[in-house]
């Protein structure tokens, strides 16, 4: 290259989909839905999936959702889970503001791992 530096070596591990094959029994991902009410109210509801069984948690539903609403819908769901959540391993989630340390601290005191999905750009 004209400015000395070399372009980056390929990555020899794995892509993301064969990570997501391979640890899916160790996986939770979590995201928001909104839901649109008849009487024209937005509710918000905190989703977690486990990619190994496919199961849908629901943490909770508010109208406007907040760093503090998500730490609690977290705790919520480490109560529901009990002993089972031993078997996970990684939480994905998107870089939003609302993803406080608090809410990661939940899942890093189950041993589980916060894995950031990687940023987009907009445009």
């Amino acid at each position: 290259m004209a400015e000395g530096i070399d372009p980056a070596p390929r990555r020899s591990g794995p892509t993301w989909r064969e990570f997501l094959t391979a640890q899916a029994e160790g996986i939770i991902a979590r995201d928001f839905v909104h839901i649109d009410l008849v009487d024209l109210r937005r509710v918000y509801v905190l989703v977690f999936l486990e990619h190994g069984t496919r199961r849908l948690h629901i943490a909770g539903v508010t109208a406007r959702h907040s760093g503090p609403w998500m730490v609690q819908g977290a705790r919520n769901l480490a109560v529901e889970w009990g002993i089972r959540a031993d078997s996970l391993r990684f939480l994905l989630r998107d870089r939003g503001a609302k993803y406080t340390e608090s809410f990661d601290a939940v899942f890093a005191a189950g041993d589980i791992q916060t894995v950031r999905t990687a940023p987009r750009l907009l445009g």
